[in-house]
């Protein structure tokens, strides 16, 4: 299995695809196209959230806004998967979500015929002959070098206090949902919490208020929700991504 996750929309995944089914006859899947454009942090946190739920694979990963430039390009071997994209740490939070230890290897991306496009010319060929090659042949590929200079990113730690804590909306997710760092266990035993100044019913999922009525919960994810049943939470609390959220209990 080969998935496929990218910021393109349409149709630049179509080539990729023809790219790959032209080398070998893994079975294509793809995660999503539709990552904010240029946003590495949203993308690393979803992956890192959905490609645990995979059985091992290759995970072709392209949201690069460095593309043409002299950023690395990496295969990252993580227990029996392998992702392969950019150097600008958007595989880091999903390999570590995959395995405690992870494998970096630098691709040889000799001379692509296009500057704009490695998603075609770089990745999408690595990621077909390491399914065939398969993870353990990793080493046997001349056109990978190991490496431990590689970017990394992280997600930021929200500060707990004794009565709440407070941390930053990570990512907005397609229903309007606010998705925060805080740990979803700040919510435990309340049944009202206060949202920057404003209290908010706890529940277990949108559907326990009214249409239209602002919620806290716990997302699958594990973490701080803020949420309207029916509605978009990132208007009704007037949220962006990088946005603070303090909680009071």
């Amino acid at each position: 299995m080969i998935t496929l996750a990218s910021d393109f929309g349409t149709p630049y995944p179509a080539a990729m695809k023809g790219v790959i089914l032209r080398r070998c006859d893994a079975r294509l899947v793809d995660i999503a196209h539709d990552f904010p454009r240029q946003d590495v942090r949203t993308a690393a946190f979803w992956l890192s959230h959905v490609l645990v739920e995979f059985p091992p694979a290759v995970h072709l990963v392209v949201v690069d806004p460095g593309v043409g430039t002299d950023r690395a390009a990496l295969a990252v071997r993580a227990g029996e998967h392998v992702l392969i994209g950019p150097d600008n740490g958007v595989l880091v939070p999903p390999a570590r979500a995959l395995a405690a230890s992870t494998e970096v290897y630098e691709i040889d991306a000799g001379d692509p015929r296009s500057s704009t496009f490695h998603g075609r010319d770089v990745f999408a060929p690595a990621a077909a002959e390491i399914h065939e090659t398969g993870v353990e042949g990793l080493s046997k590929l001349d056109w990978l070098t190991p490496t431990t200079a590689h970017t990394e990113l992280t997600f930021p730690e929200p500060d707990i206090t004794d009565d709440g804590g407070v941390g930053e909306v990570l990512v907005v997710d397609g229903f309007g949902n606010v998705v925060t760092n805080l740990p979803g266990d700040l919510l435990g035993g309340v049944d009202r919490i206060t949202v920057n100044c404003t209290e908010v019913p706890v529940v277990e999922s949108y559907a326990h208020v009214e249409s239209g009525g602002a919620v806290t919960t716990v997302g699958s994810h594990g973490n701080v929700e803020l949420a309207v049943n029916r509605g978009r939470g990132d208007e009704v609390f007037g949220l962006a991504v990088g946005d603070a959220v303090e909680l009071g209990r």
